[in-house]
């Protein structure tokens, strides 16, 4: 070992000449590779940088689209809701004057039932007068013509009651 001690020693010199070395070899690697690593590191950077700009527009976008939707949705489901409340409404003002044209058809359609009985009735009571006016006057003149016994008078006064009673 002792034949090696000459080569294992590190003069000053030596010492410096390695930190030379390794200083141009530093600046040769960083010439040569750290400016690239660095650019294709910036390059990538940039990259994520936009996809992530892109990622975060498209988000707000999709965000502001489907406000816009629940927007449009809820102003849908109020036109709906409205459209259906003035049917309702339109409905029951139809149904209304419907029922209201009926119960006035069914009132004048009364009145005239009411006005055809009264005349009917009114019809009926002259024509019994007119009828009981004509037997009164058939008795009367089969009383003046001849005298009548009380066996005559009874018969004719049934005769009479027989006649009204057909004639209702």
């Amino acid at each position: 070992m002792e034949q090696f001690k000459d080569l294992v020693t590190i003069t000053p010199w030596h010492m410096i000449m390695m930190l030379g070395n390794l200083l141009i070899l530093t600046l040769i690697v960083k010439k040569l590779l750290f400016d690239r690593v660095q650019k294709v590191l910036n390059e990538r950077q940039a990259r994520a940088d936009a996809m992530l700009a892109d990622a975060k527009k498209a988000k707000d976008t999709a965000e502001a689209e489907k406000a816009d939707y629940e927007a449009h949705l809820a102003a849908a489901r109020q036109e709906a809701a409205d459209l259906l409340e003035q049917a309702g409404k339109t409905a029951a003002a139809r149904s209304e004057q419907t029922l209201e044209a009926a119960r006035q058809q069914a009132a004048q359609m009364k009145q005239k039932a009411e006005a055809e009985i009264e005349q009917a009735r009114k019809k009926a009571l002259n024509d019994a007068k007119d009828e009981i006016g004509g037997m009164a006057m058939a008795i009367a003149s089969k009383v003046v013509e001849r005298e009548i016994s009380e066996a005559d008078h009874k018969a004719l006064i049934d005769e009479f009651i027989e006649k009204v009673g057909d004639a209702s």
